[in-house]
Formats: C-alpha cells, structure tokens, sequence
C-alpha cells in the first residue's frame, strides 16, 4: 500500500494541458504522472507518451489458442472415435475449419475482455485520493508524483502554463 504525495493541477485547455505533460516527461517526471480528461484525448495519450495497446497481443494469442484448439479437440476427437464412412479418411482437416474458426472468435474475444481487465487494472479496489470532479465536466487535470525538491520543479513547470487550480495532495 504505497502512496506518494504529489501536485495536482488543474487547466481550461488542452493545449496548456499538452504542454505542461510535455516538459514534465522532459524533466524526467515519467513514472508517477497521471492526466485526467472529461473525454478521450488522443493528443494526451501522445504527450503522456502511450503506444499501441498491447491488449491487441492478448487477442492473437487467444485466436491462435482457440485455433489450435479447435483442431486439436476435432482431430482427438476422430481418432479416438472413428468414424468409417464411405471410405473417407478419418482425420478430415476441411471439415474442422468451421469448429476451429468459431473457437478462434471465442478465445480471441474472451482473451481481450482478460487483456483489457488485466492491462488496465481493474477493477480498482483503491480509489485515487486525488482527483476533482470538474475533471468529469470540461476540465483537464495533470497529477505528478514527486517529493521534495521534485515536487517544487513539478509545480513551478505546472505554474507556467497558468493552471485553474493547483494543490497538494496524496495518491494511493
């Protein structure tokens, strides 16, 4: 159960928002830093420095996974219990494609549901001690965590960029 205390600022606008992540990470305040948007904001992400999501990892793998398992569970299946018909092989791969397609659908999309749970930490048992609700309704909000002599170069970085509301607070 760690916390650290840390600075959170709170802007009008997403450029003063943008900027002030910017020269935060160009500082070196990249570990304990958390942006707050009321709405999706792709040029946050960039600035917060965010790359691909590997969720879409956990999605292949699953499908692989319910592919070779479809044929897998197809095959064992037939040669465990064959079935002679007509002088037709036994293992037959075109007539297991459908079962291995519709289990490629199945773990693929169970895998991303458990990738996107797993990768995003959730559920969060511990709610953050820091956050305003004007965040929800227009506002843009950056924490930083830092103590000491960080936390006042955070705050003189953050006050150059004339945040609304800045204040000292604590992040579980």
């Amino acid at each position: 159960m760690s916390s650290s205390s840390g600075i959170l600022a709170s802007f009008d606008y997403l450029d003063d928002t943008v900027e002030a992540i910017e020269e935060l990470r160009s500082s070196g305040f990249r570990s304990d830093m958390r942006a707050y948007a009321p709405f999706p904001e792709h040029h946050i992400e960039h600035a917060m420095g965010y790359d691909q999501s590997p969720v879409r990892v956990w999605t292949l793998v699953g499908g692989l996974t319910g592919t070779a398992t479809g044929f897998a569970f197809t095959s064992w299946t037939s040669m465990d219990w064959p079935l002679v018909t007509g002088g037709k092989p036994i293992l037959s791969i075109p007539a297991y494609v459908v079962i291995a397609f519709e289990l490629t659908v199945l773990f693929g999309a169970l895998s991303t549901v458990l990738g996107l749970f797993i990768m995003s930490r959730l559920p969060g048992f511990k709610p953050s001690v820091v956050y305003d609700p004007e965040f929800s309704s227009g506002r843009f909000g950056v924490f930083v965590g830092a103590d000491g002599k960080r936390l006042d170069e955070a705050r003189s970085i953050l006050q150059k960029y004339q945040p609304v509301e800045l204040r000292e607070g604590a992040h579980v």
